[in-house]
């Protein structure tokens, strides 16, 4: 098949690429850089000429409440309208597990649920893939957790997982048909957020501290234990652990 990957070119969407290009699809990395932006609608329609499935995996470049929005909602109008003119048989979307349970407050989450109900109206089938966060994302939280000097981040449970475990999912899905709902996969245990940022950070010899602070904001928003994880619904679970993944990145 011919399989347009919108970011193709990022951490998951590489590995999508990669891993379909194996399996002997024509699997196309569609950016910015290639001359595609879902966000203005350039070059969409040649590279989803001929096209089977578009896996969308993109990611803002700016990371404010406006800026998530507009990004999400004018790629997602963008490409539904272009998967149309092509007859596109399949979307698959990378989003988010319990994006639906976060508060108002959380910005970024709000913006892939707007993303979410545009799949849904766009007429185009599709599998939506809620992921919970991913391990090569702690150190950017801590990052972007800074208060002073110290890193402050909630020690609410979160249930991590492998980029690469996301990527091989996410891969599996689009060669499969479209369910027109929502498929989840979650690392294999949780774990509580401020510790997972503090190994990773003591693995990379960070020696920046890290303090629990369960009043701190995630994704914009306060969360709690069951905010984001799996809930009762059937759930791929992936089989790298935290500490597997840690001594692989060493």
């Amino acid at each position: 098949m011919k399989i347009v990957v919108i970011g193709g070119t990022g951490l998951i969407g590489s590995q999508v690429v990669g891993i379909l290009r194996d399996q002997g699809h024509e699997a196309v990395a569609a950016s910015p850089s290639s001359g595609v932006d879902s966000t203005t609608g350039e070059g969409l329609a040649d590279a989803l000429a001929g096209a089977q499935v578009v896996v969308d995996v993109t990611n803002p470049p700016v990371f404010t409440p406006d800026g998530v929005m507009a990004f999400f909602t004018s790629s997602g109008r963008n490409l539904a309208e272009a998967e149309v003119a092509a007859g596109v048989g399949h979307h698959v979307a990378l989003s988010i597990i319990g994006l639906d349970r976060a508060g108002d407050d959380a910005f970024y989450l709000k913006a892939k649920m707007a993303q979410e109900k545009q799949i849904r109206a766009s007429g185009v089938p599709y599998t939506i893939v809620r992921a919970t966060q991913f391990f090569e994302f702690l150190k950017g939280i801590a990052d972007s957790s800074m208060v002073g000097d110290e890193v402050r981040v909630t020690s609410k449970t979160l249930q991590p997982l492998a980029a690469a475990e996301v990527a091989a999912y996410v891969a599996e899905v689009a060669v499969a048909p479209p369910v027109n709902g929502i498929v989840e996969i979650a690392g294999p245990e949780r774990l509580p957020l401020a510790d997972a940022v503090r190994q990773r950070l003591a693995a990379l010899g960070d020696p920046r501290k890290v303090v629990d602070d369960d009043s701190a904001p995630y994704f914009g928003s306060v969360i709690g234990d069951d905010t984001l994880v799996p809930g009762n619904e059937p759930h791929r679970t992936g089989k790298i652990t935290f500490a597997e993944w840690l001594a692989a990145q060493a």
